[in-house]
């Protein structure tokens, strides 16, 4: 197991989990505060996997260039800045926009229930309504 980690498991949830994982969810919460896209998650996540991994070498004498503790580390962290952006992205799209949408469970939005969604064809409502007036 340890091989896996890079490092005893005290240490990774200690560090990985804890410490690091923190600071991957409020990566990204930040990133969905500032409404940037998810492909930064993706970017910021590695660097953090790798900052992580440089803590437990020089803290508790683990494996630097341990590719699959890189790549778990990566991937822990990872799924923690996708989880904190999606969770604050749907609160933010519905106390953004109260009369648009509704919350549709922790990780989604959807339209409000009184909303008319528009025509089904594609067009705009104002054609629409210009379609439906008397000549």
């Amino acid at each position: 197991m340890e091989n896996l980690l890079g490092a005893s498991v005290s240490v990774f949830i200690g560090v990985t989990l804890v410490l690091f994982g923190g600071a991957a969810w409020l990566t990204g919460q930040a990133l969905a505060a500032t409404w940037r896209p998810v492909w930064q998650a993706f970017v910021y996540a590695p660097l953090l996997a790798a900052l992580d991994r440089f803590f437990i070498y020089a803290l508790f004498e683990g494996e630097l260039l341990s590719l699959p503790a890189y790549l778990l580390h990566a991937m822990v962290l990872l799924a923690a800045t996708l989880l904190a952006y999606r969770l604050t992205k749907a609160r933010k799209m519905v106390s953004q926009y109260p009369w648009l949408y509704e919350r549709a469970g922790p990780f989604g939005w959807r339209r409000g229930r009184g909303q008319d969604a528009g025509p089904q064809d594609g067009t705009s409502r104002e054609s629409a309504a210009e379609e439906e007036l008397p000549s």
